[in-house]
């Protein structure tokens, strides 16, 4: 075979490849942003009743198995370790998909951003809503 003739099937194999794996990160980026809608209210949602006393309805936010594991009194337990009081703002990583789950590390920060608190957040859907599956802290 002539050398020529190689290297411009190497080189169209090539953009073939790298067209492939484009095309494969743009569905999957799409499958995120849609599968993924409904997620940041049940965040909103779950802050919301912690910070406003009502951690029981932030525990139902999770799921039946989560509840299984956790009980309540190891939920408000894993909560006031955490200190959530210090924290006052929230940032949003990129999520991740992992089976039928969606994996969100979500920062807390102290309002001197002196102070951050990193969970992983796991989410999944049960029947058309969104529940907390998992909640962990982690170290970034």
């Amino acid at each position: 075979m002539d050398g020529a003739l190689v290297r411009e099937i190497g080189t169209k194999g090539l953009l073939i490849g790298a067209g492939a794996l484009v095309l494969f990160w743009i569905v999957n980026a799409i499958k995120l942003v849609i599968g993924a809608r409904g997620i940041n209210p049940l965040v909103k949602q779950f802050f919301n009743q912690i910070a406003s006393g009502r951690v029981d309805g932030a525990y139902l936010l999770t799921t039946k198995a989560y509840r299984q594991h956790v009980n309540r009194q190891e939920f408000i337990k894993f909560l006031a370790s955490l200190q959530l009081n210090r924290y006052r703002n929230l940032k949003s990583g990129r999520p991740r998909i992992e089976d039928d789950q969606i994996i969100l590390t979500l920062k807390l920060k102290s309002e001197d951003k002196k102070s951050e608190l990193p969970l992983d957040f796991t989410f999944i859907k049960v029947d058309k809503d969104w529940r907390i599956d998992r909640i962990k802290k982690t170290n970034l």
